[in-house]
């Protein structure tokens, strides 16, 4: 059997990036999968292709941020594991960050996570059912990069109230953990560094050699992190932020 056998596993922000490697390996681990996410092409090829479900949600609206839950319900009767995948990466400091901008960091990164966590423990305890749930943060919560200033507040945010949410439903044996992950290979940070940062073909080796590991964080070792946190096998543990990153904060020289 599976890790994720006879579970039912959403994932928002699922169509590409980290949320799509870990719907290939949800379903790869005997799960129903359900995917959401606002580019409808994008989403269904893989969903025929992994044989997961998509429902089309702009995650930026708070009305949609459920949409996803009621869909796995729907389908299924029940939902049993969430993962906030989404993320908004535009560039921004605490000098030229507009209003509209700080809003929309705060709506995909923070607001988001939050309603769609609210409609699964609804579920889960409607039901008194034991359920995970993960979330995608980052490791520059802990301060980031100043060009990075409404994405971090907002990050840090979805820290806190990964905590608080598990502290308020562990007696419910929900179990609802964090991973901020690092610098990672993805078809979106390939966009970011060619728009904001004058990136060429050959970015992906340099950053590679820059790195300790001598690579970037892998979308498929992310996806086996967070399959193993919403199984049962990674046992009692709730309200952990986990730095899944090759820098070691607080490390000298």
């Amino acid at each position: 059997m599976g890790l994720l056998e006879e579970k039912v596993v959403l994932v928002n922000g699922g169509s590409q990036g980290v949320g799509a490697g870990i719907v290939r390996a949800a379903v790869r681990e005997g799960a129903s999968v359900v995917l959401s996410g606002r580019r409808a092409e994008v989403g269904e090829k893989l969903a025929a292709e992994s044989g997961a479900t998509f429902v089309q949600a702009d995650l930026a609206d708070p009305a949609q941020a459920g949409r996803g839950v009621e869909e796995a319900v729907a389908r299924h009767g029940r939902i049993d594991c969430l993962v906030n995948a989404a993320g908004l990466t535009s560039r921004g400091t605490l000098l030229d960050t507009t209003p509209e901008l700080f809003d929309a960091h705060i709506a995909i990164n923070l607001r988001a996570p939050f309603f769609a966590m609210q409609a699964a423990v609804r579920d889960m305890v409607a039901r008194e059912a034991p359920g995970t749930i993960v979330n995608i943060i980052t490791s520059s919560a802990h301060g980031g990069q100043p060009f990075l200033a409404p994405y971090v507040a907002a990050k840090a945010g979805l820290a806190g109230l990964t905590r608080n949410a598990a502290h308020a439903h562990r007696w419910d044996r929900i179990r609802i953990n964090g991973l901020n992950i690092g610098w990672t290979d993805t078809e979106g940070e390939d966009a970011v560094q060619r728009a904001f940062h004058g990136a060429g073909d050959d970015w992906r080796r340099k950053a590679a050699e820059s790195q300790p590991m001598g690579k970037l964080g892998q979308v498929d070792e992310i996806a086996d992190f967070v399959v193993f946190l919403l199984s049962d096998r990674s046992g009692v543990v709730t309200g952990s932020v986990i730095d899944w990153d090759q820098i070691v904060l607080g490390g000298l020289g």
